[in-house]
């Protein structure tokens, strides 16, 4: 079960017509697009997916696009997570997994609950949760830090929850995880820059920002970096460098709505309170794309 979250999955962006309104055959084109250049999995309703200004009719919508286009082919995990714990358990039992692989569930944020309290939280999505459960650690954005000792916790106390999203851009954190994890427990990374080498340490992956743009070298970069090919994949890494940079110079997913317009795959537009990427930013981002002409 666990190998499905092995190599590199992709955090969807959610791509919008100019009225703001889902633009559901660009989404269509972008899960094609990911299934035919190697993406082993896909992440619908992360945080790259806007999942805050999505409406619970329109995550719906969403997901129904997804897993028709992916018509069986790929692994699907689906975002179901917040910071109101009793609301995040009402949805996931209200929700139909038909078709969905596992969930990823964000640490709860603004609250700054204790160690105690995520492990609660998580505690209580695992028990209502009928399938695979990926923690999502962020502190950047929910201004909390899941250490590593509450998730190994979970880790050795819940079956169901089989790996974690670590997005804390610490590399010493990644490190711990590594040393102190189950054998079968996944530790995936969620930042773009840190993927290879935590890869190469015993990572199993990467949940990708910039991969379901480029597919064909992020895929190619991680699978090396499995194999244990270090100096064919830092030449990959290398190459991704500045577009990775600058996808998250300004804000996430303004950054890679650009790289996908630049591509004539979606436009760039995004919700309030996000805005789009500057003209500086898109001019940036496309001089960095010719390098993978």
């Amino acid at each position: 079960m666990n190998k499905k979250f092995v190599g590199t999955g992709v955090a969807l962006v959610t791509p919008f017509n100019e009225d703001l309104s889902i633009d559901h055959k660009s989404l269509e084109a972008i899960v094609t697009y990911n299934i035919e250049n190697g993406t082993d999995y896909l992440v619908i309703s992360g945080t790259t997916g806007e999942s805050v200004t999505i409406t619970a009719e329109e995550k719906i919508a969403i997901t129904k696009t997804v897993i028709k286009a992916n018509n069986g082919r790929l692994p699907l995990v689906l975002g179901i997570g917040g910071s109101n714990t009793l609301q995040v358990v009402e949805e996931i039992k209200n929700t139909d997994f038909s078709g969905i692989a596992a969930i990823l569930s964000v640490s709860p944020y603004y609250s700054k609950p204790t160690q105690e309290g995520l492990y609660q939280h998580f505690k209580a999505v695992a028990e209502a949760s009928p399938v695979p459960v990926i923690l999502y650690n962020v502190p950047g954005r929910t201004s909390k830090d899941m250490l590593p000792e509450t998730t190994l916790r979970l880790a050795k106390d819940f079956k169901n929850i089989i790996a974690v999203k670590e997005a804390g851009n610490n590399v010493h954190q990644y490190l711990q995880l590594l040393k102190n994890k189950p054998e079968d427990f996944l530790v995936i990374s969620g930042d773009d820059d840190l993927a290879l080498g935590i890869v190469l340490a015993g990572g199993a992956g990467v949940i990708s920002v910039l991969g379901q743009a480029l597919p064909k070298d992020f895929t190619t970069m991680i699978n090396l970096g499995l194999e244990g090919k270090a100096k064919e994949a830092y030449a990959l890494h290398f190459k991704l460098m500045d577009i990775t940079g600058l996808i998250f110079a300004e804000n996430n997913p303004a950054g890679i709505k650009a790289v996908f317009q630049a591509l004539n795959m979606c436009s760039s537009s995004v919700r309030l309170p996000l805005v789009e990427a500057s003209n500086v930013l898109k001019q940036n981002i496309k001089e960095a794309l010719k390098v993978f002409a």
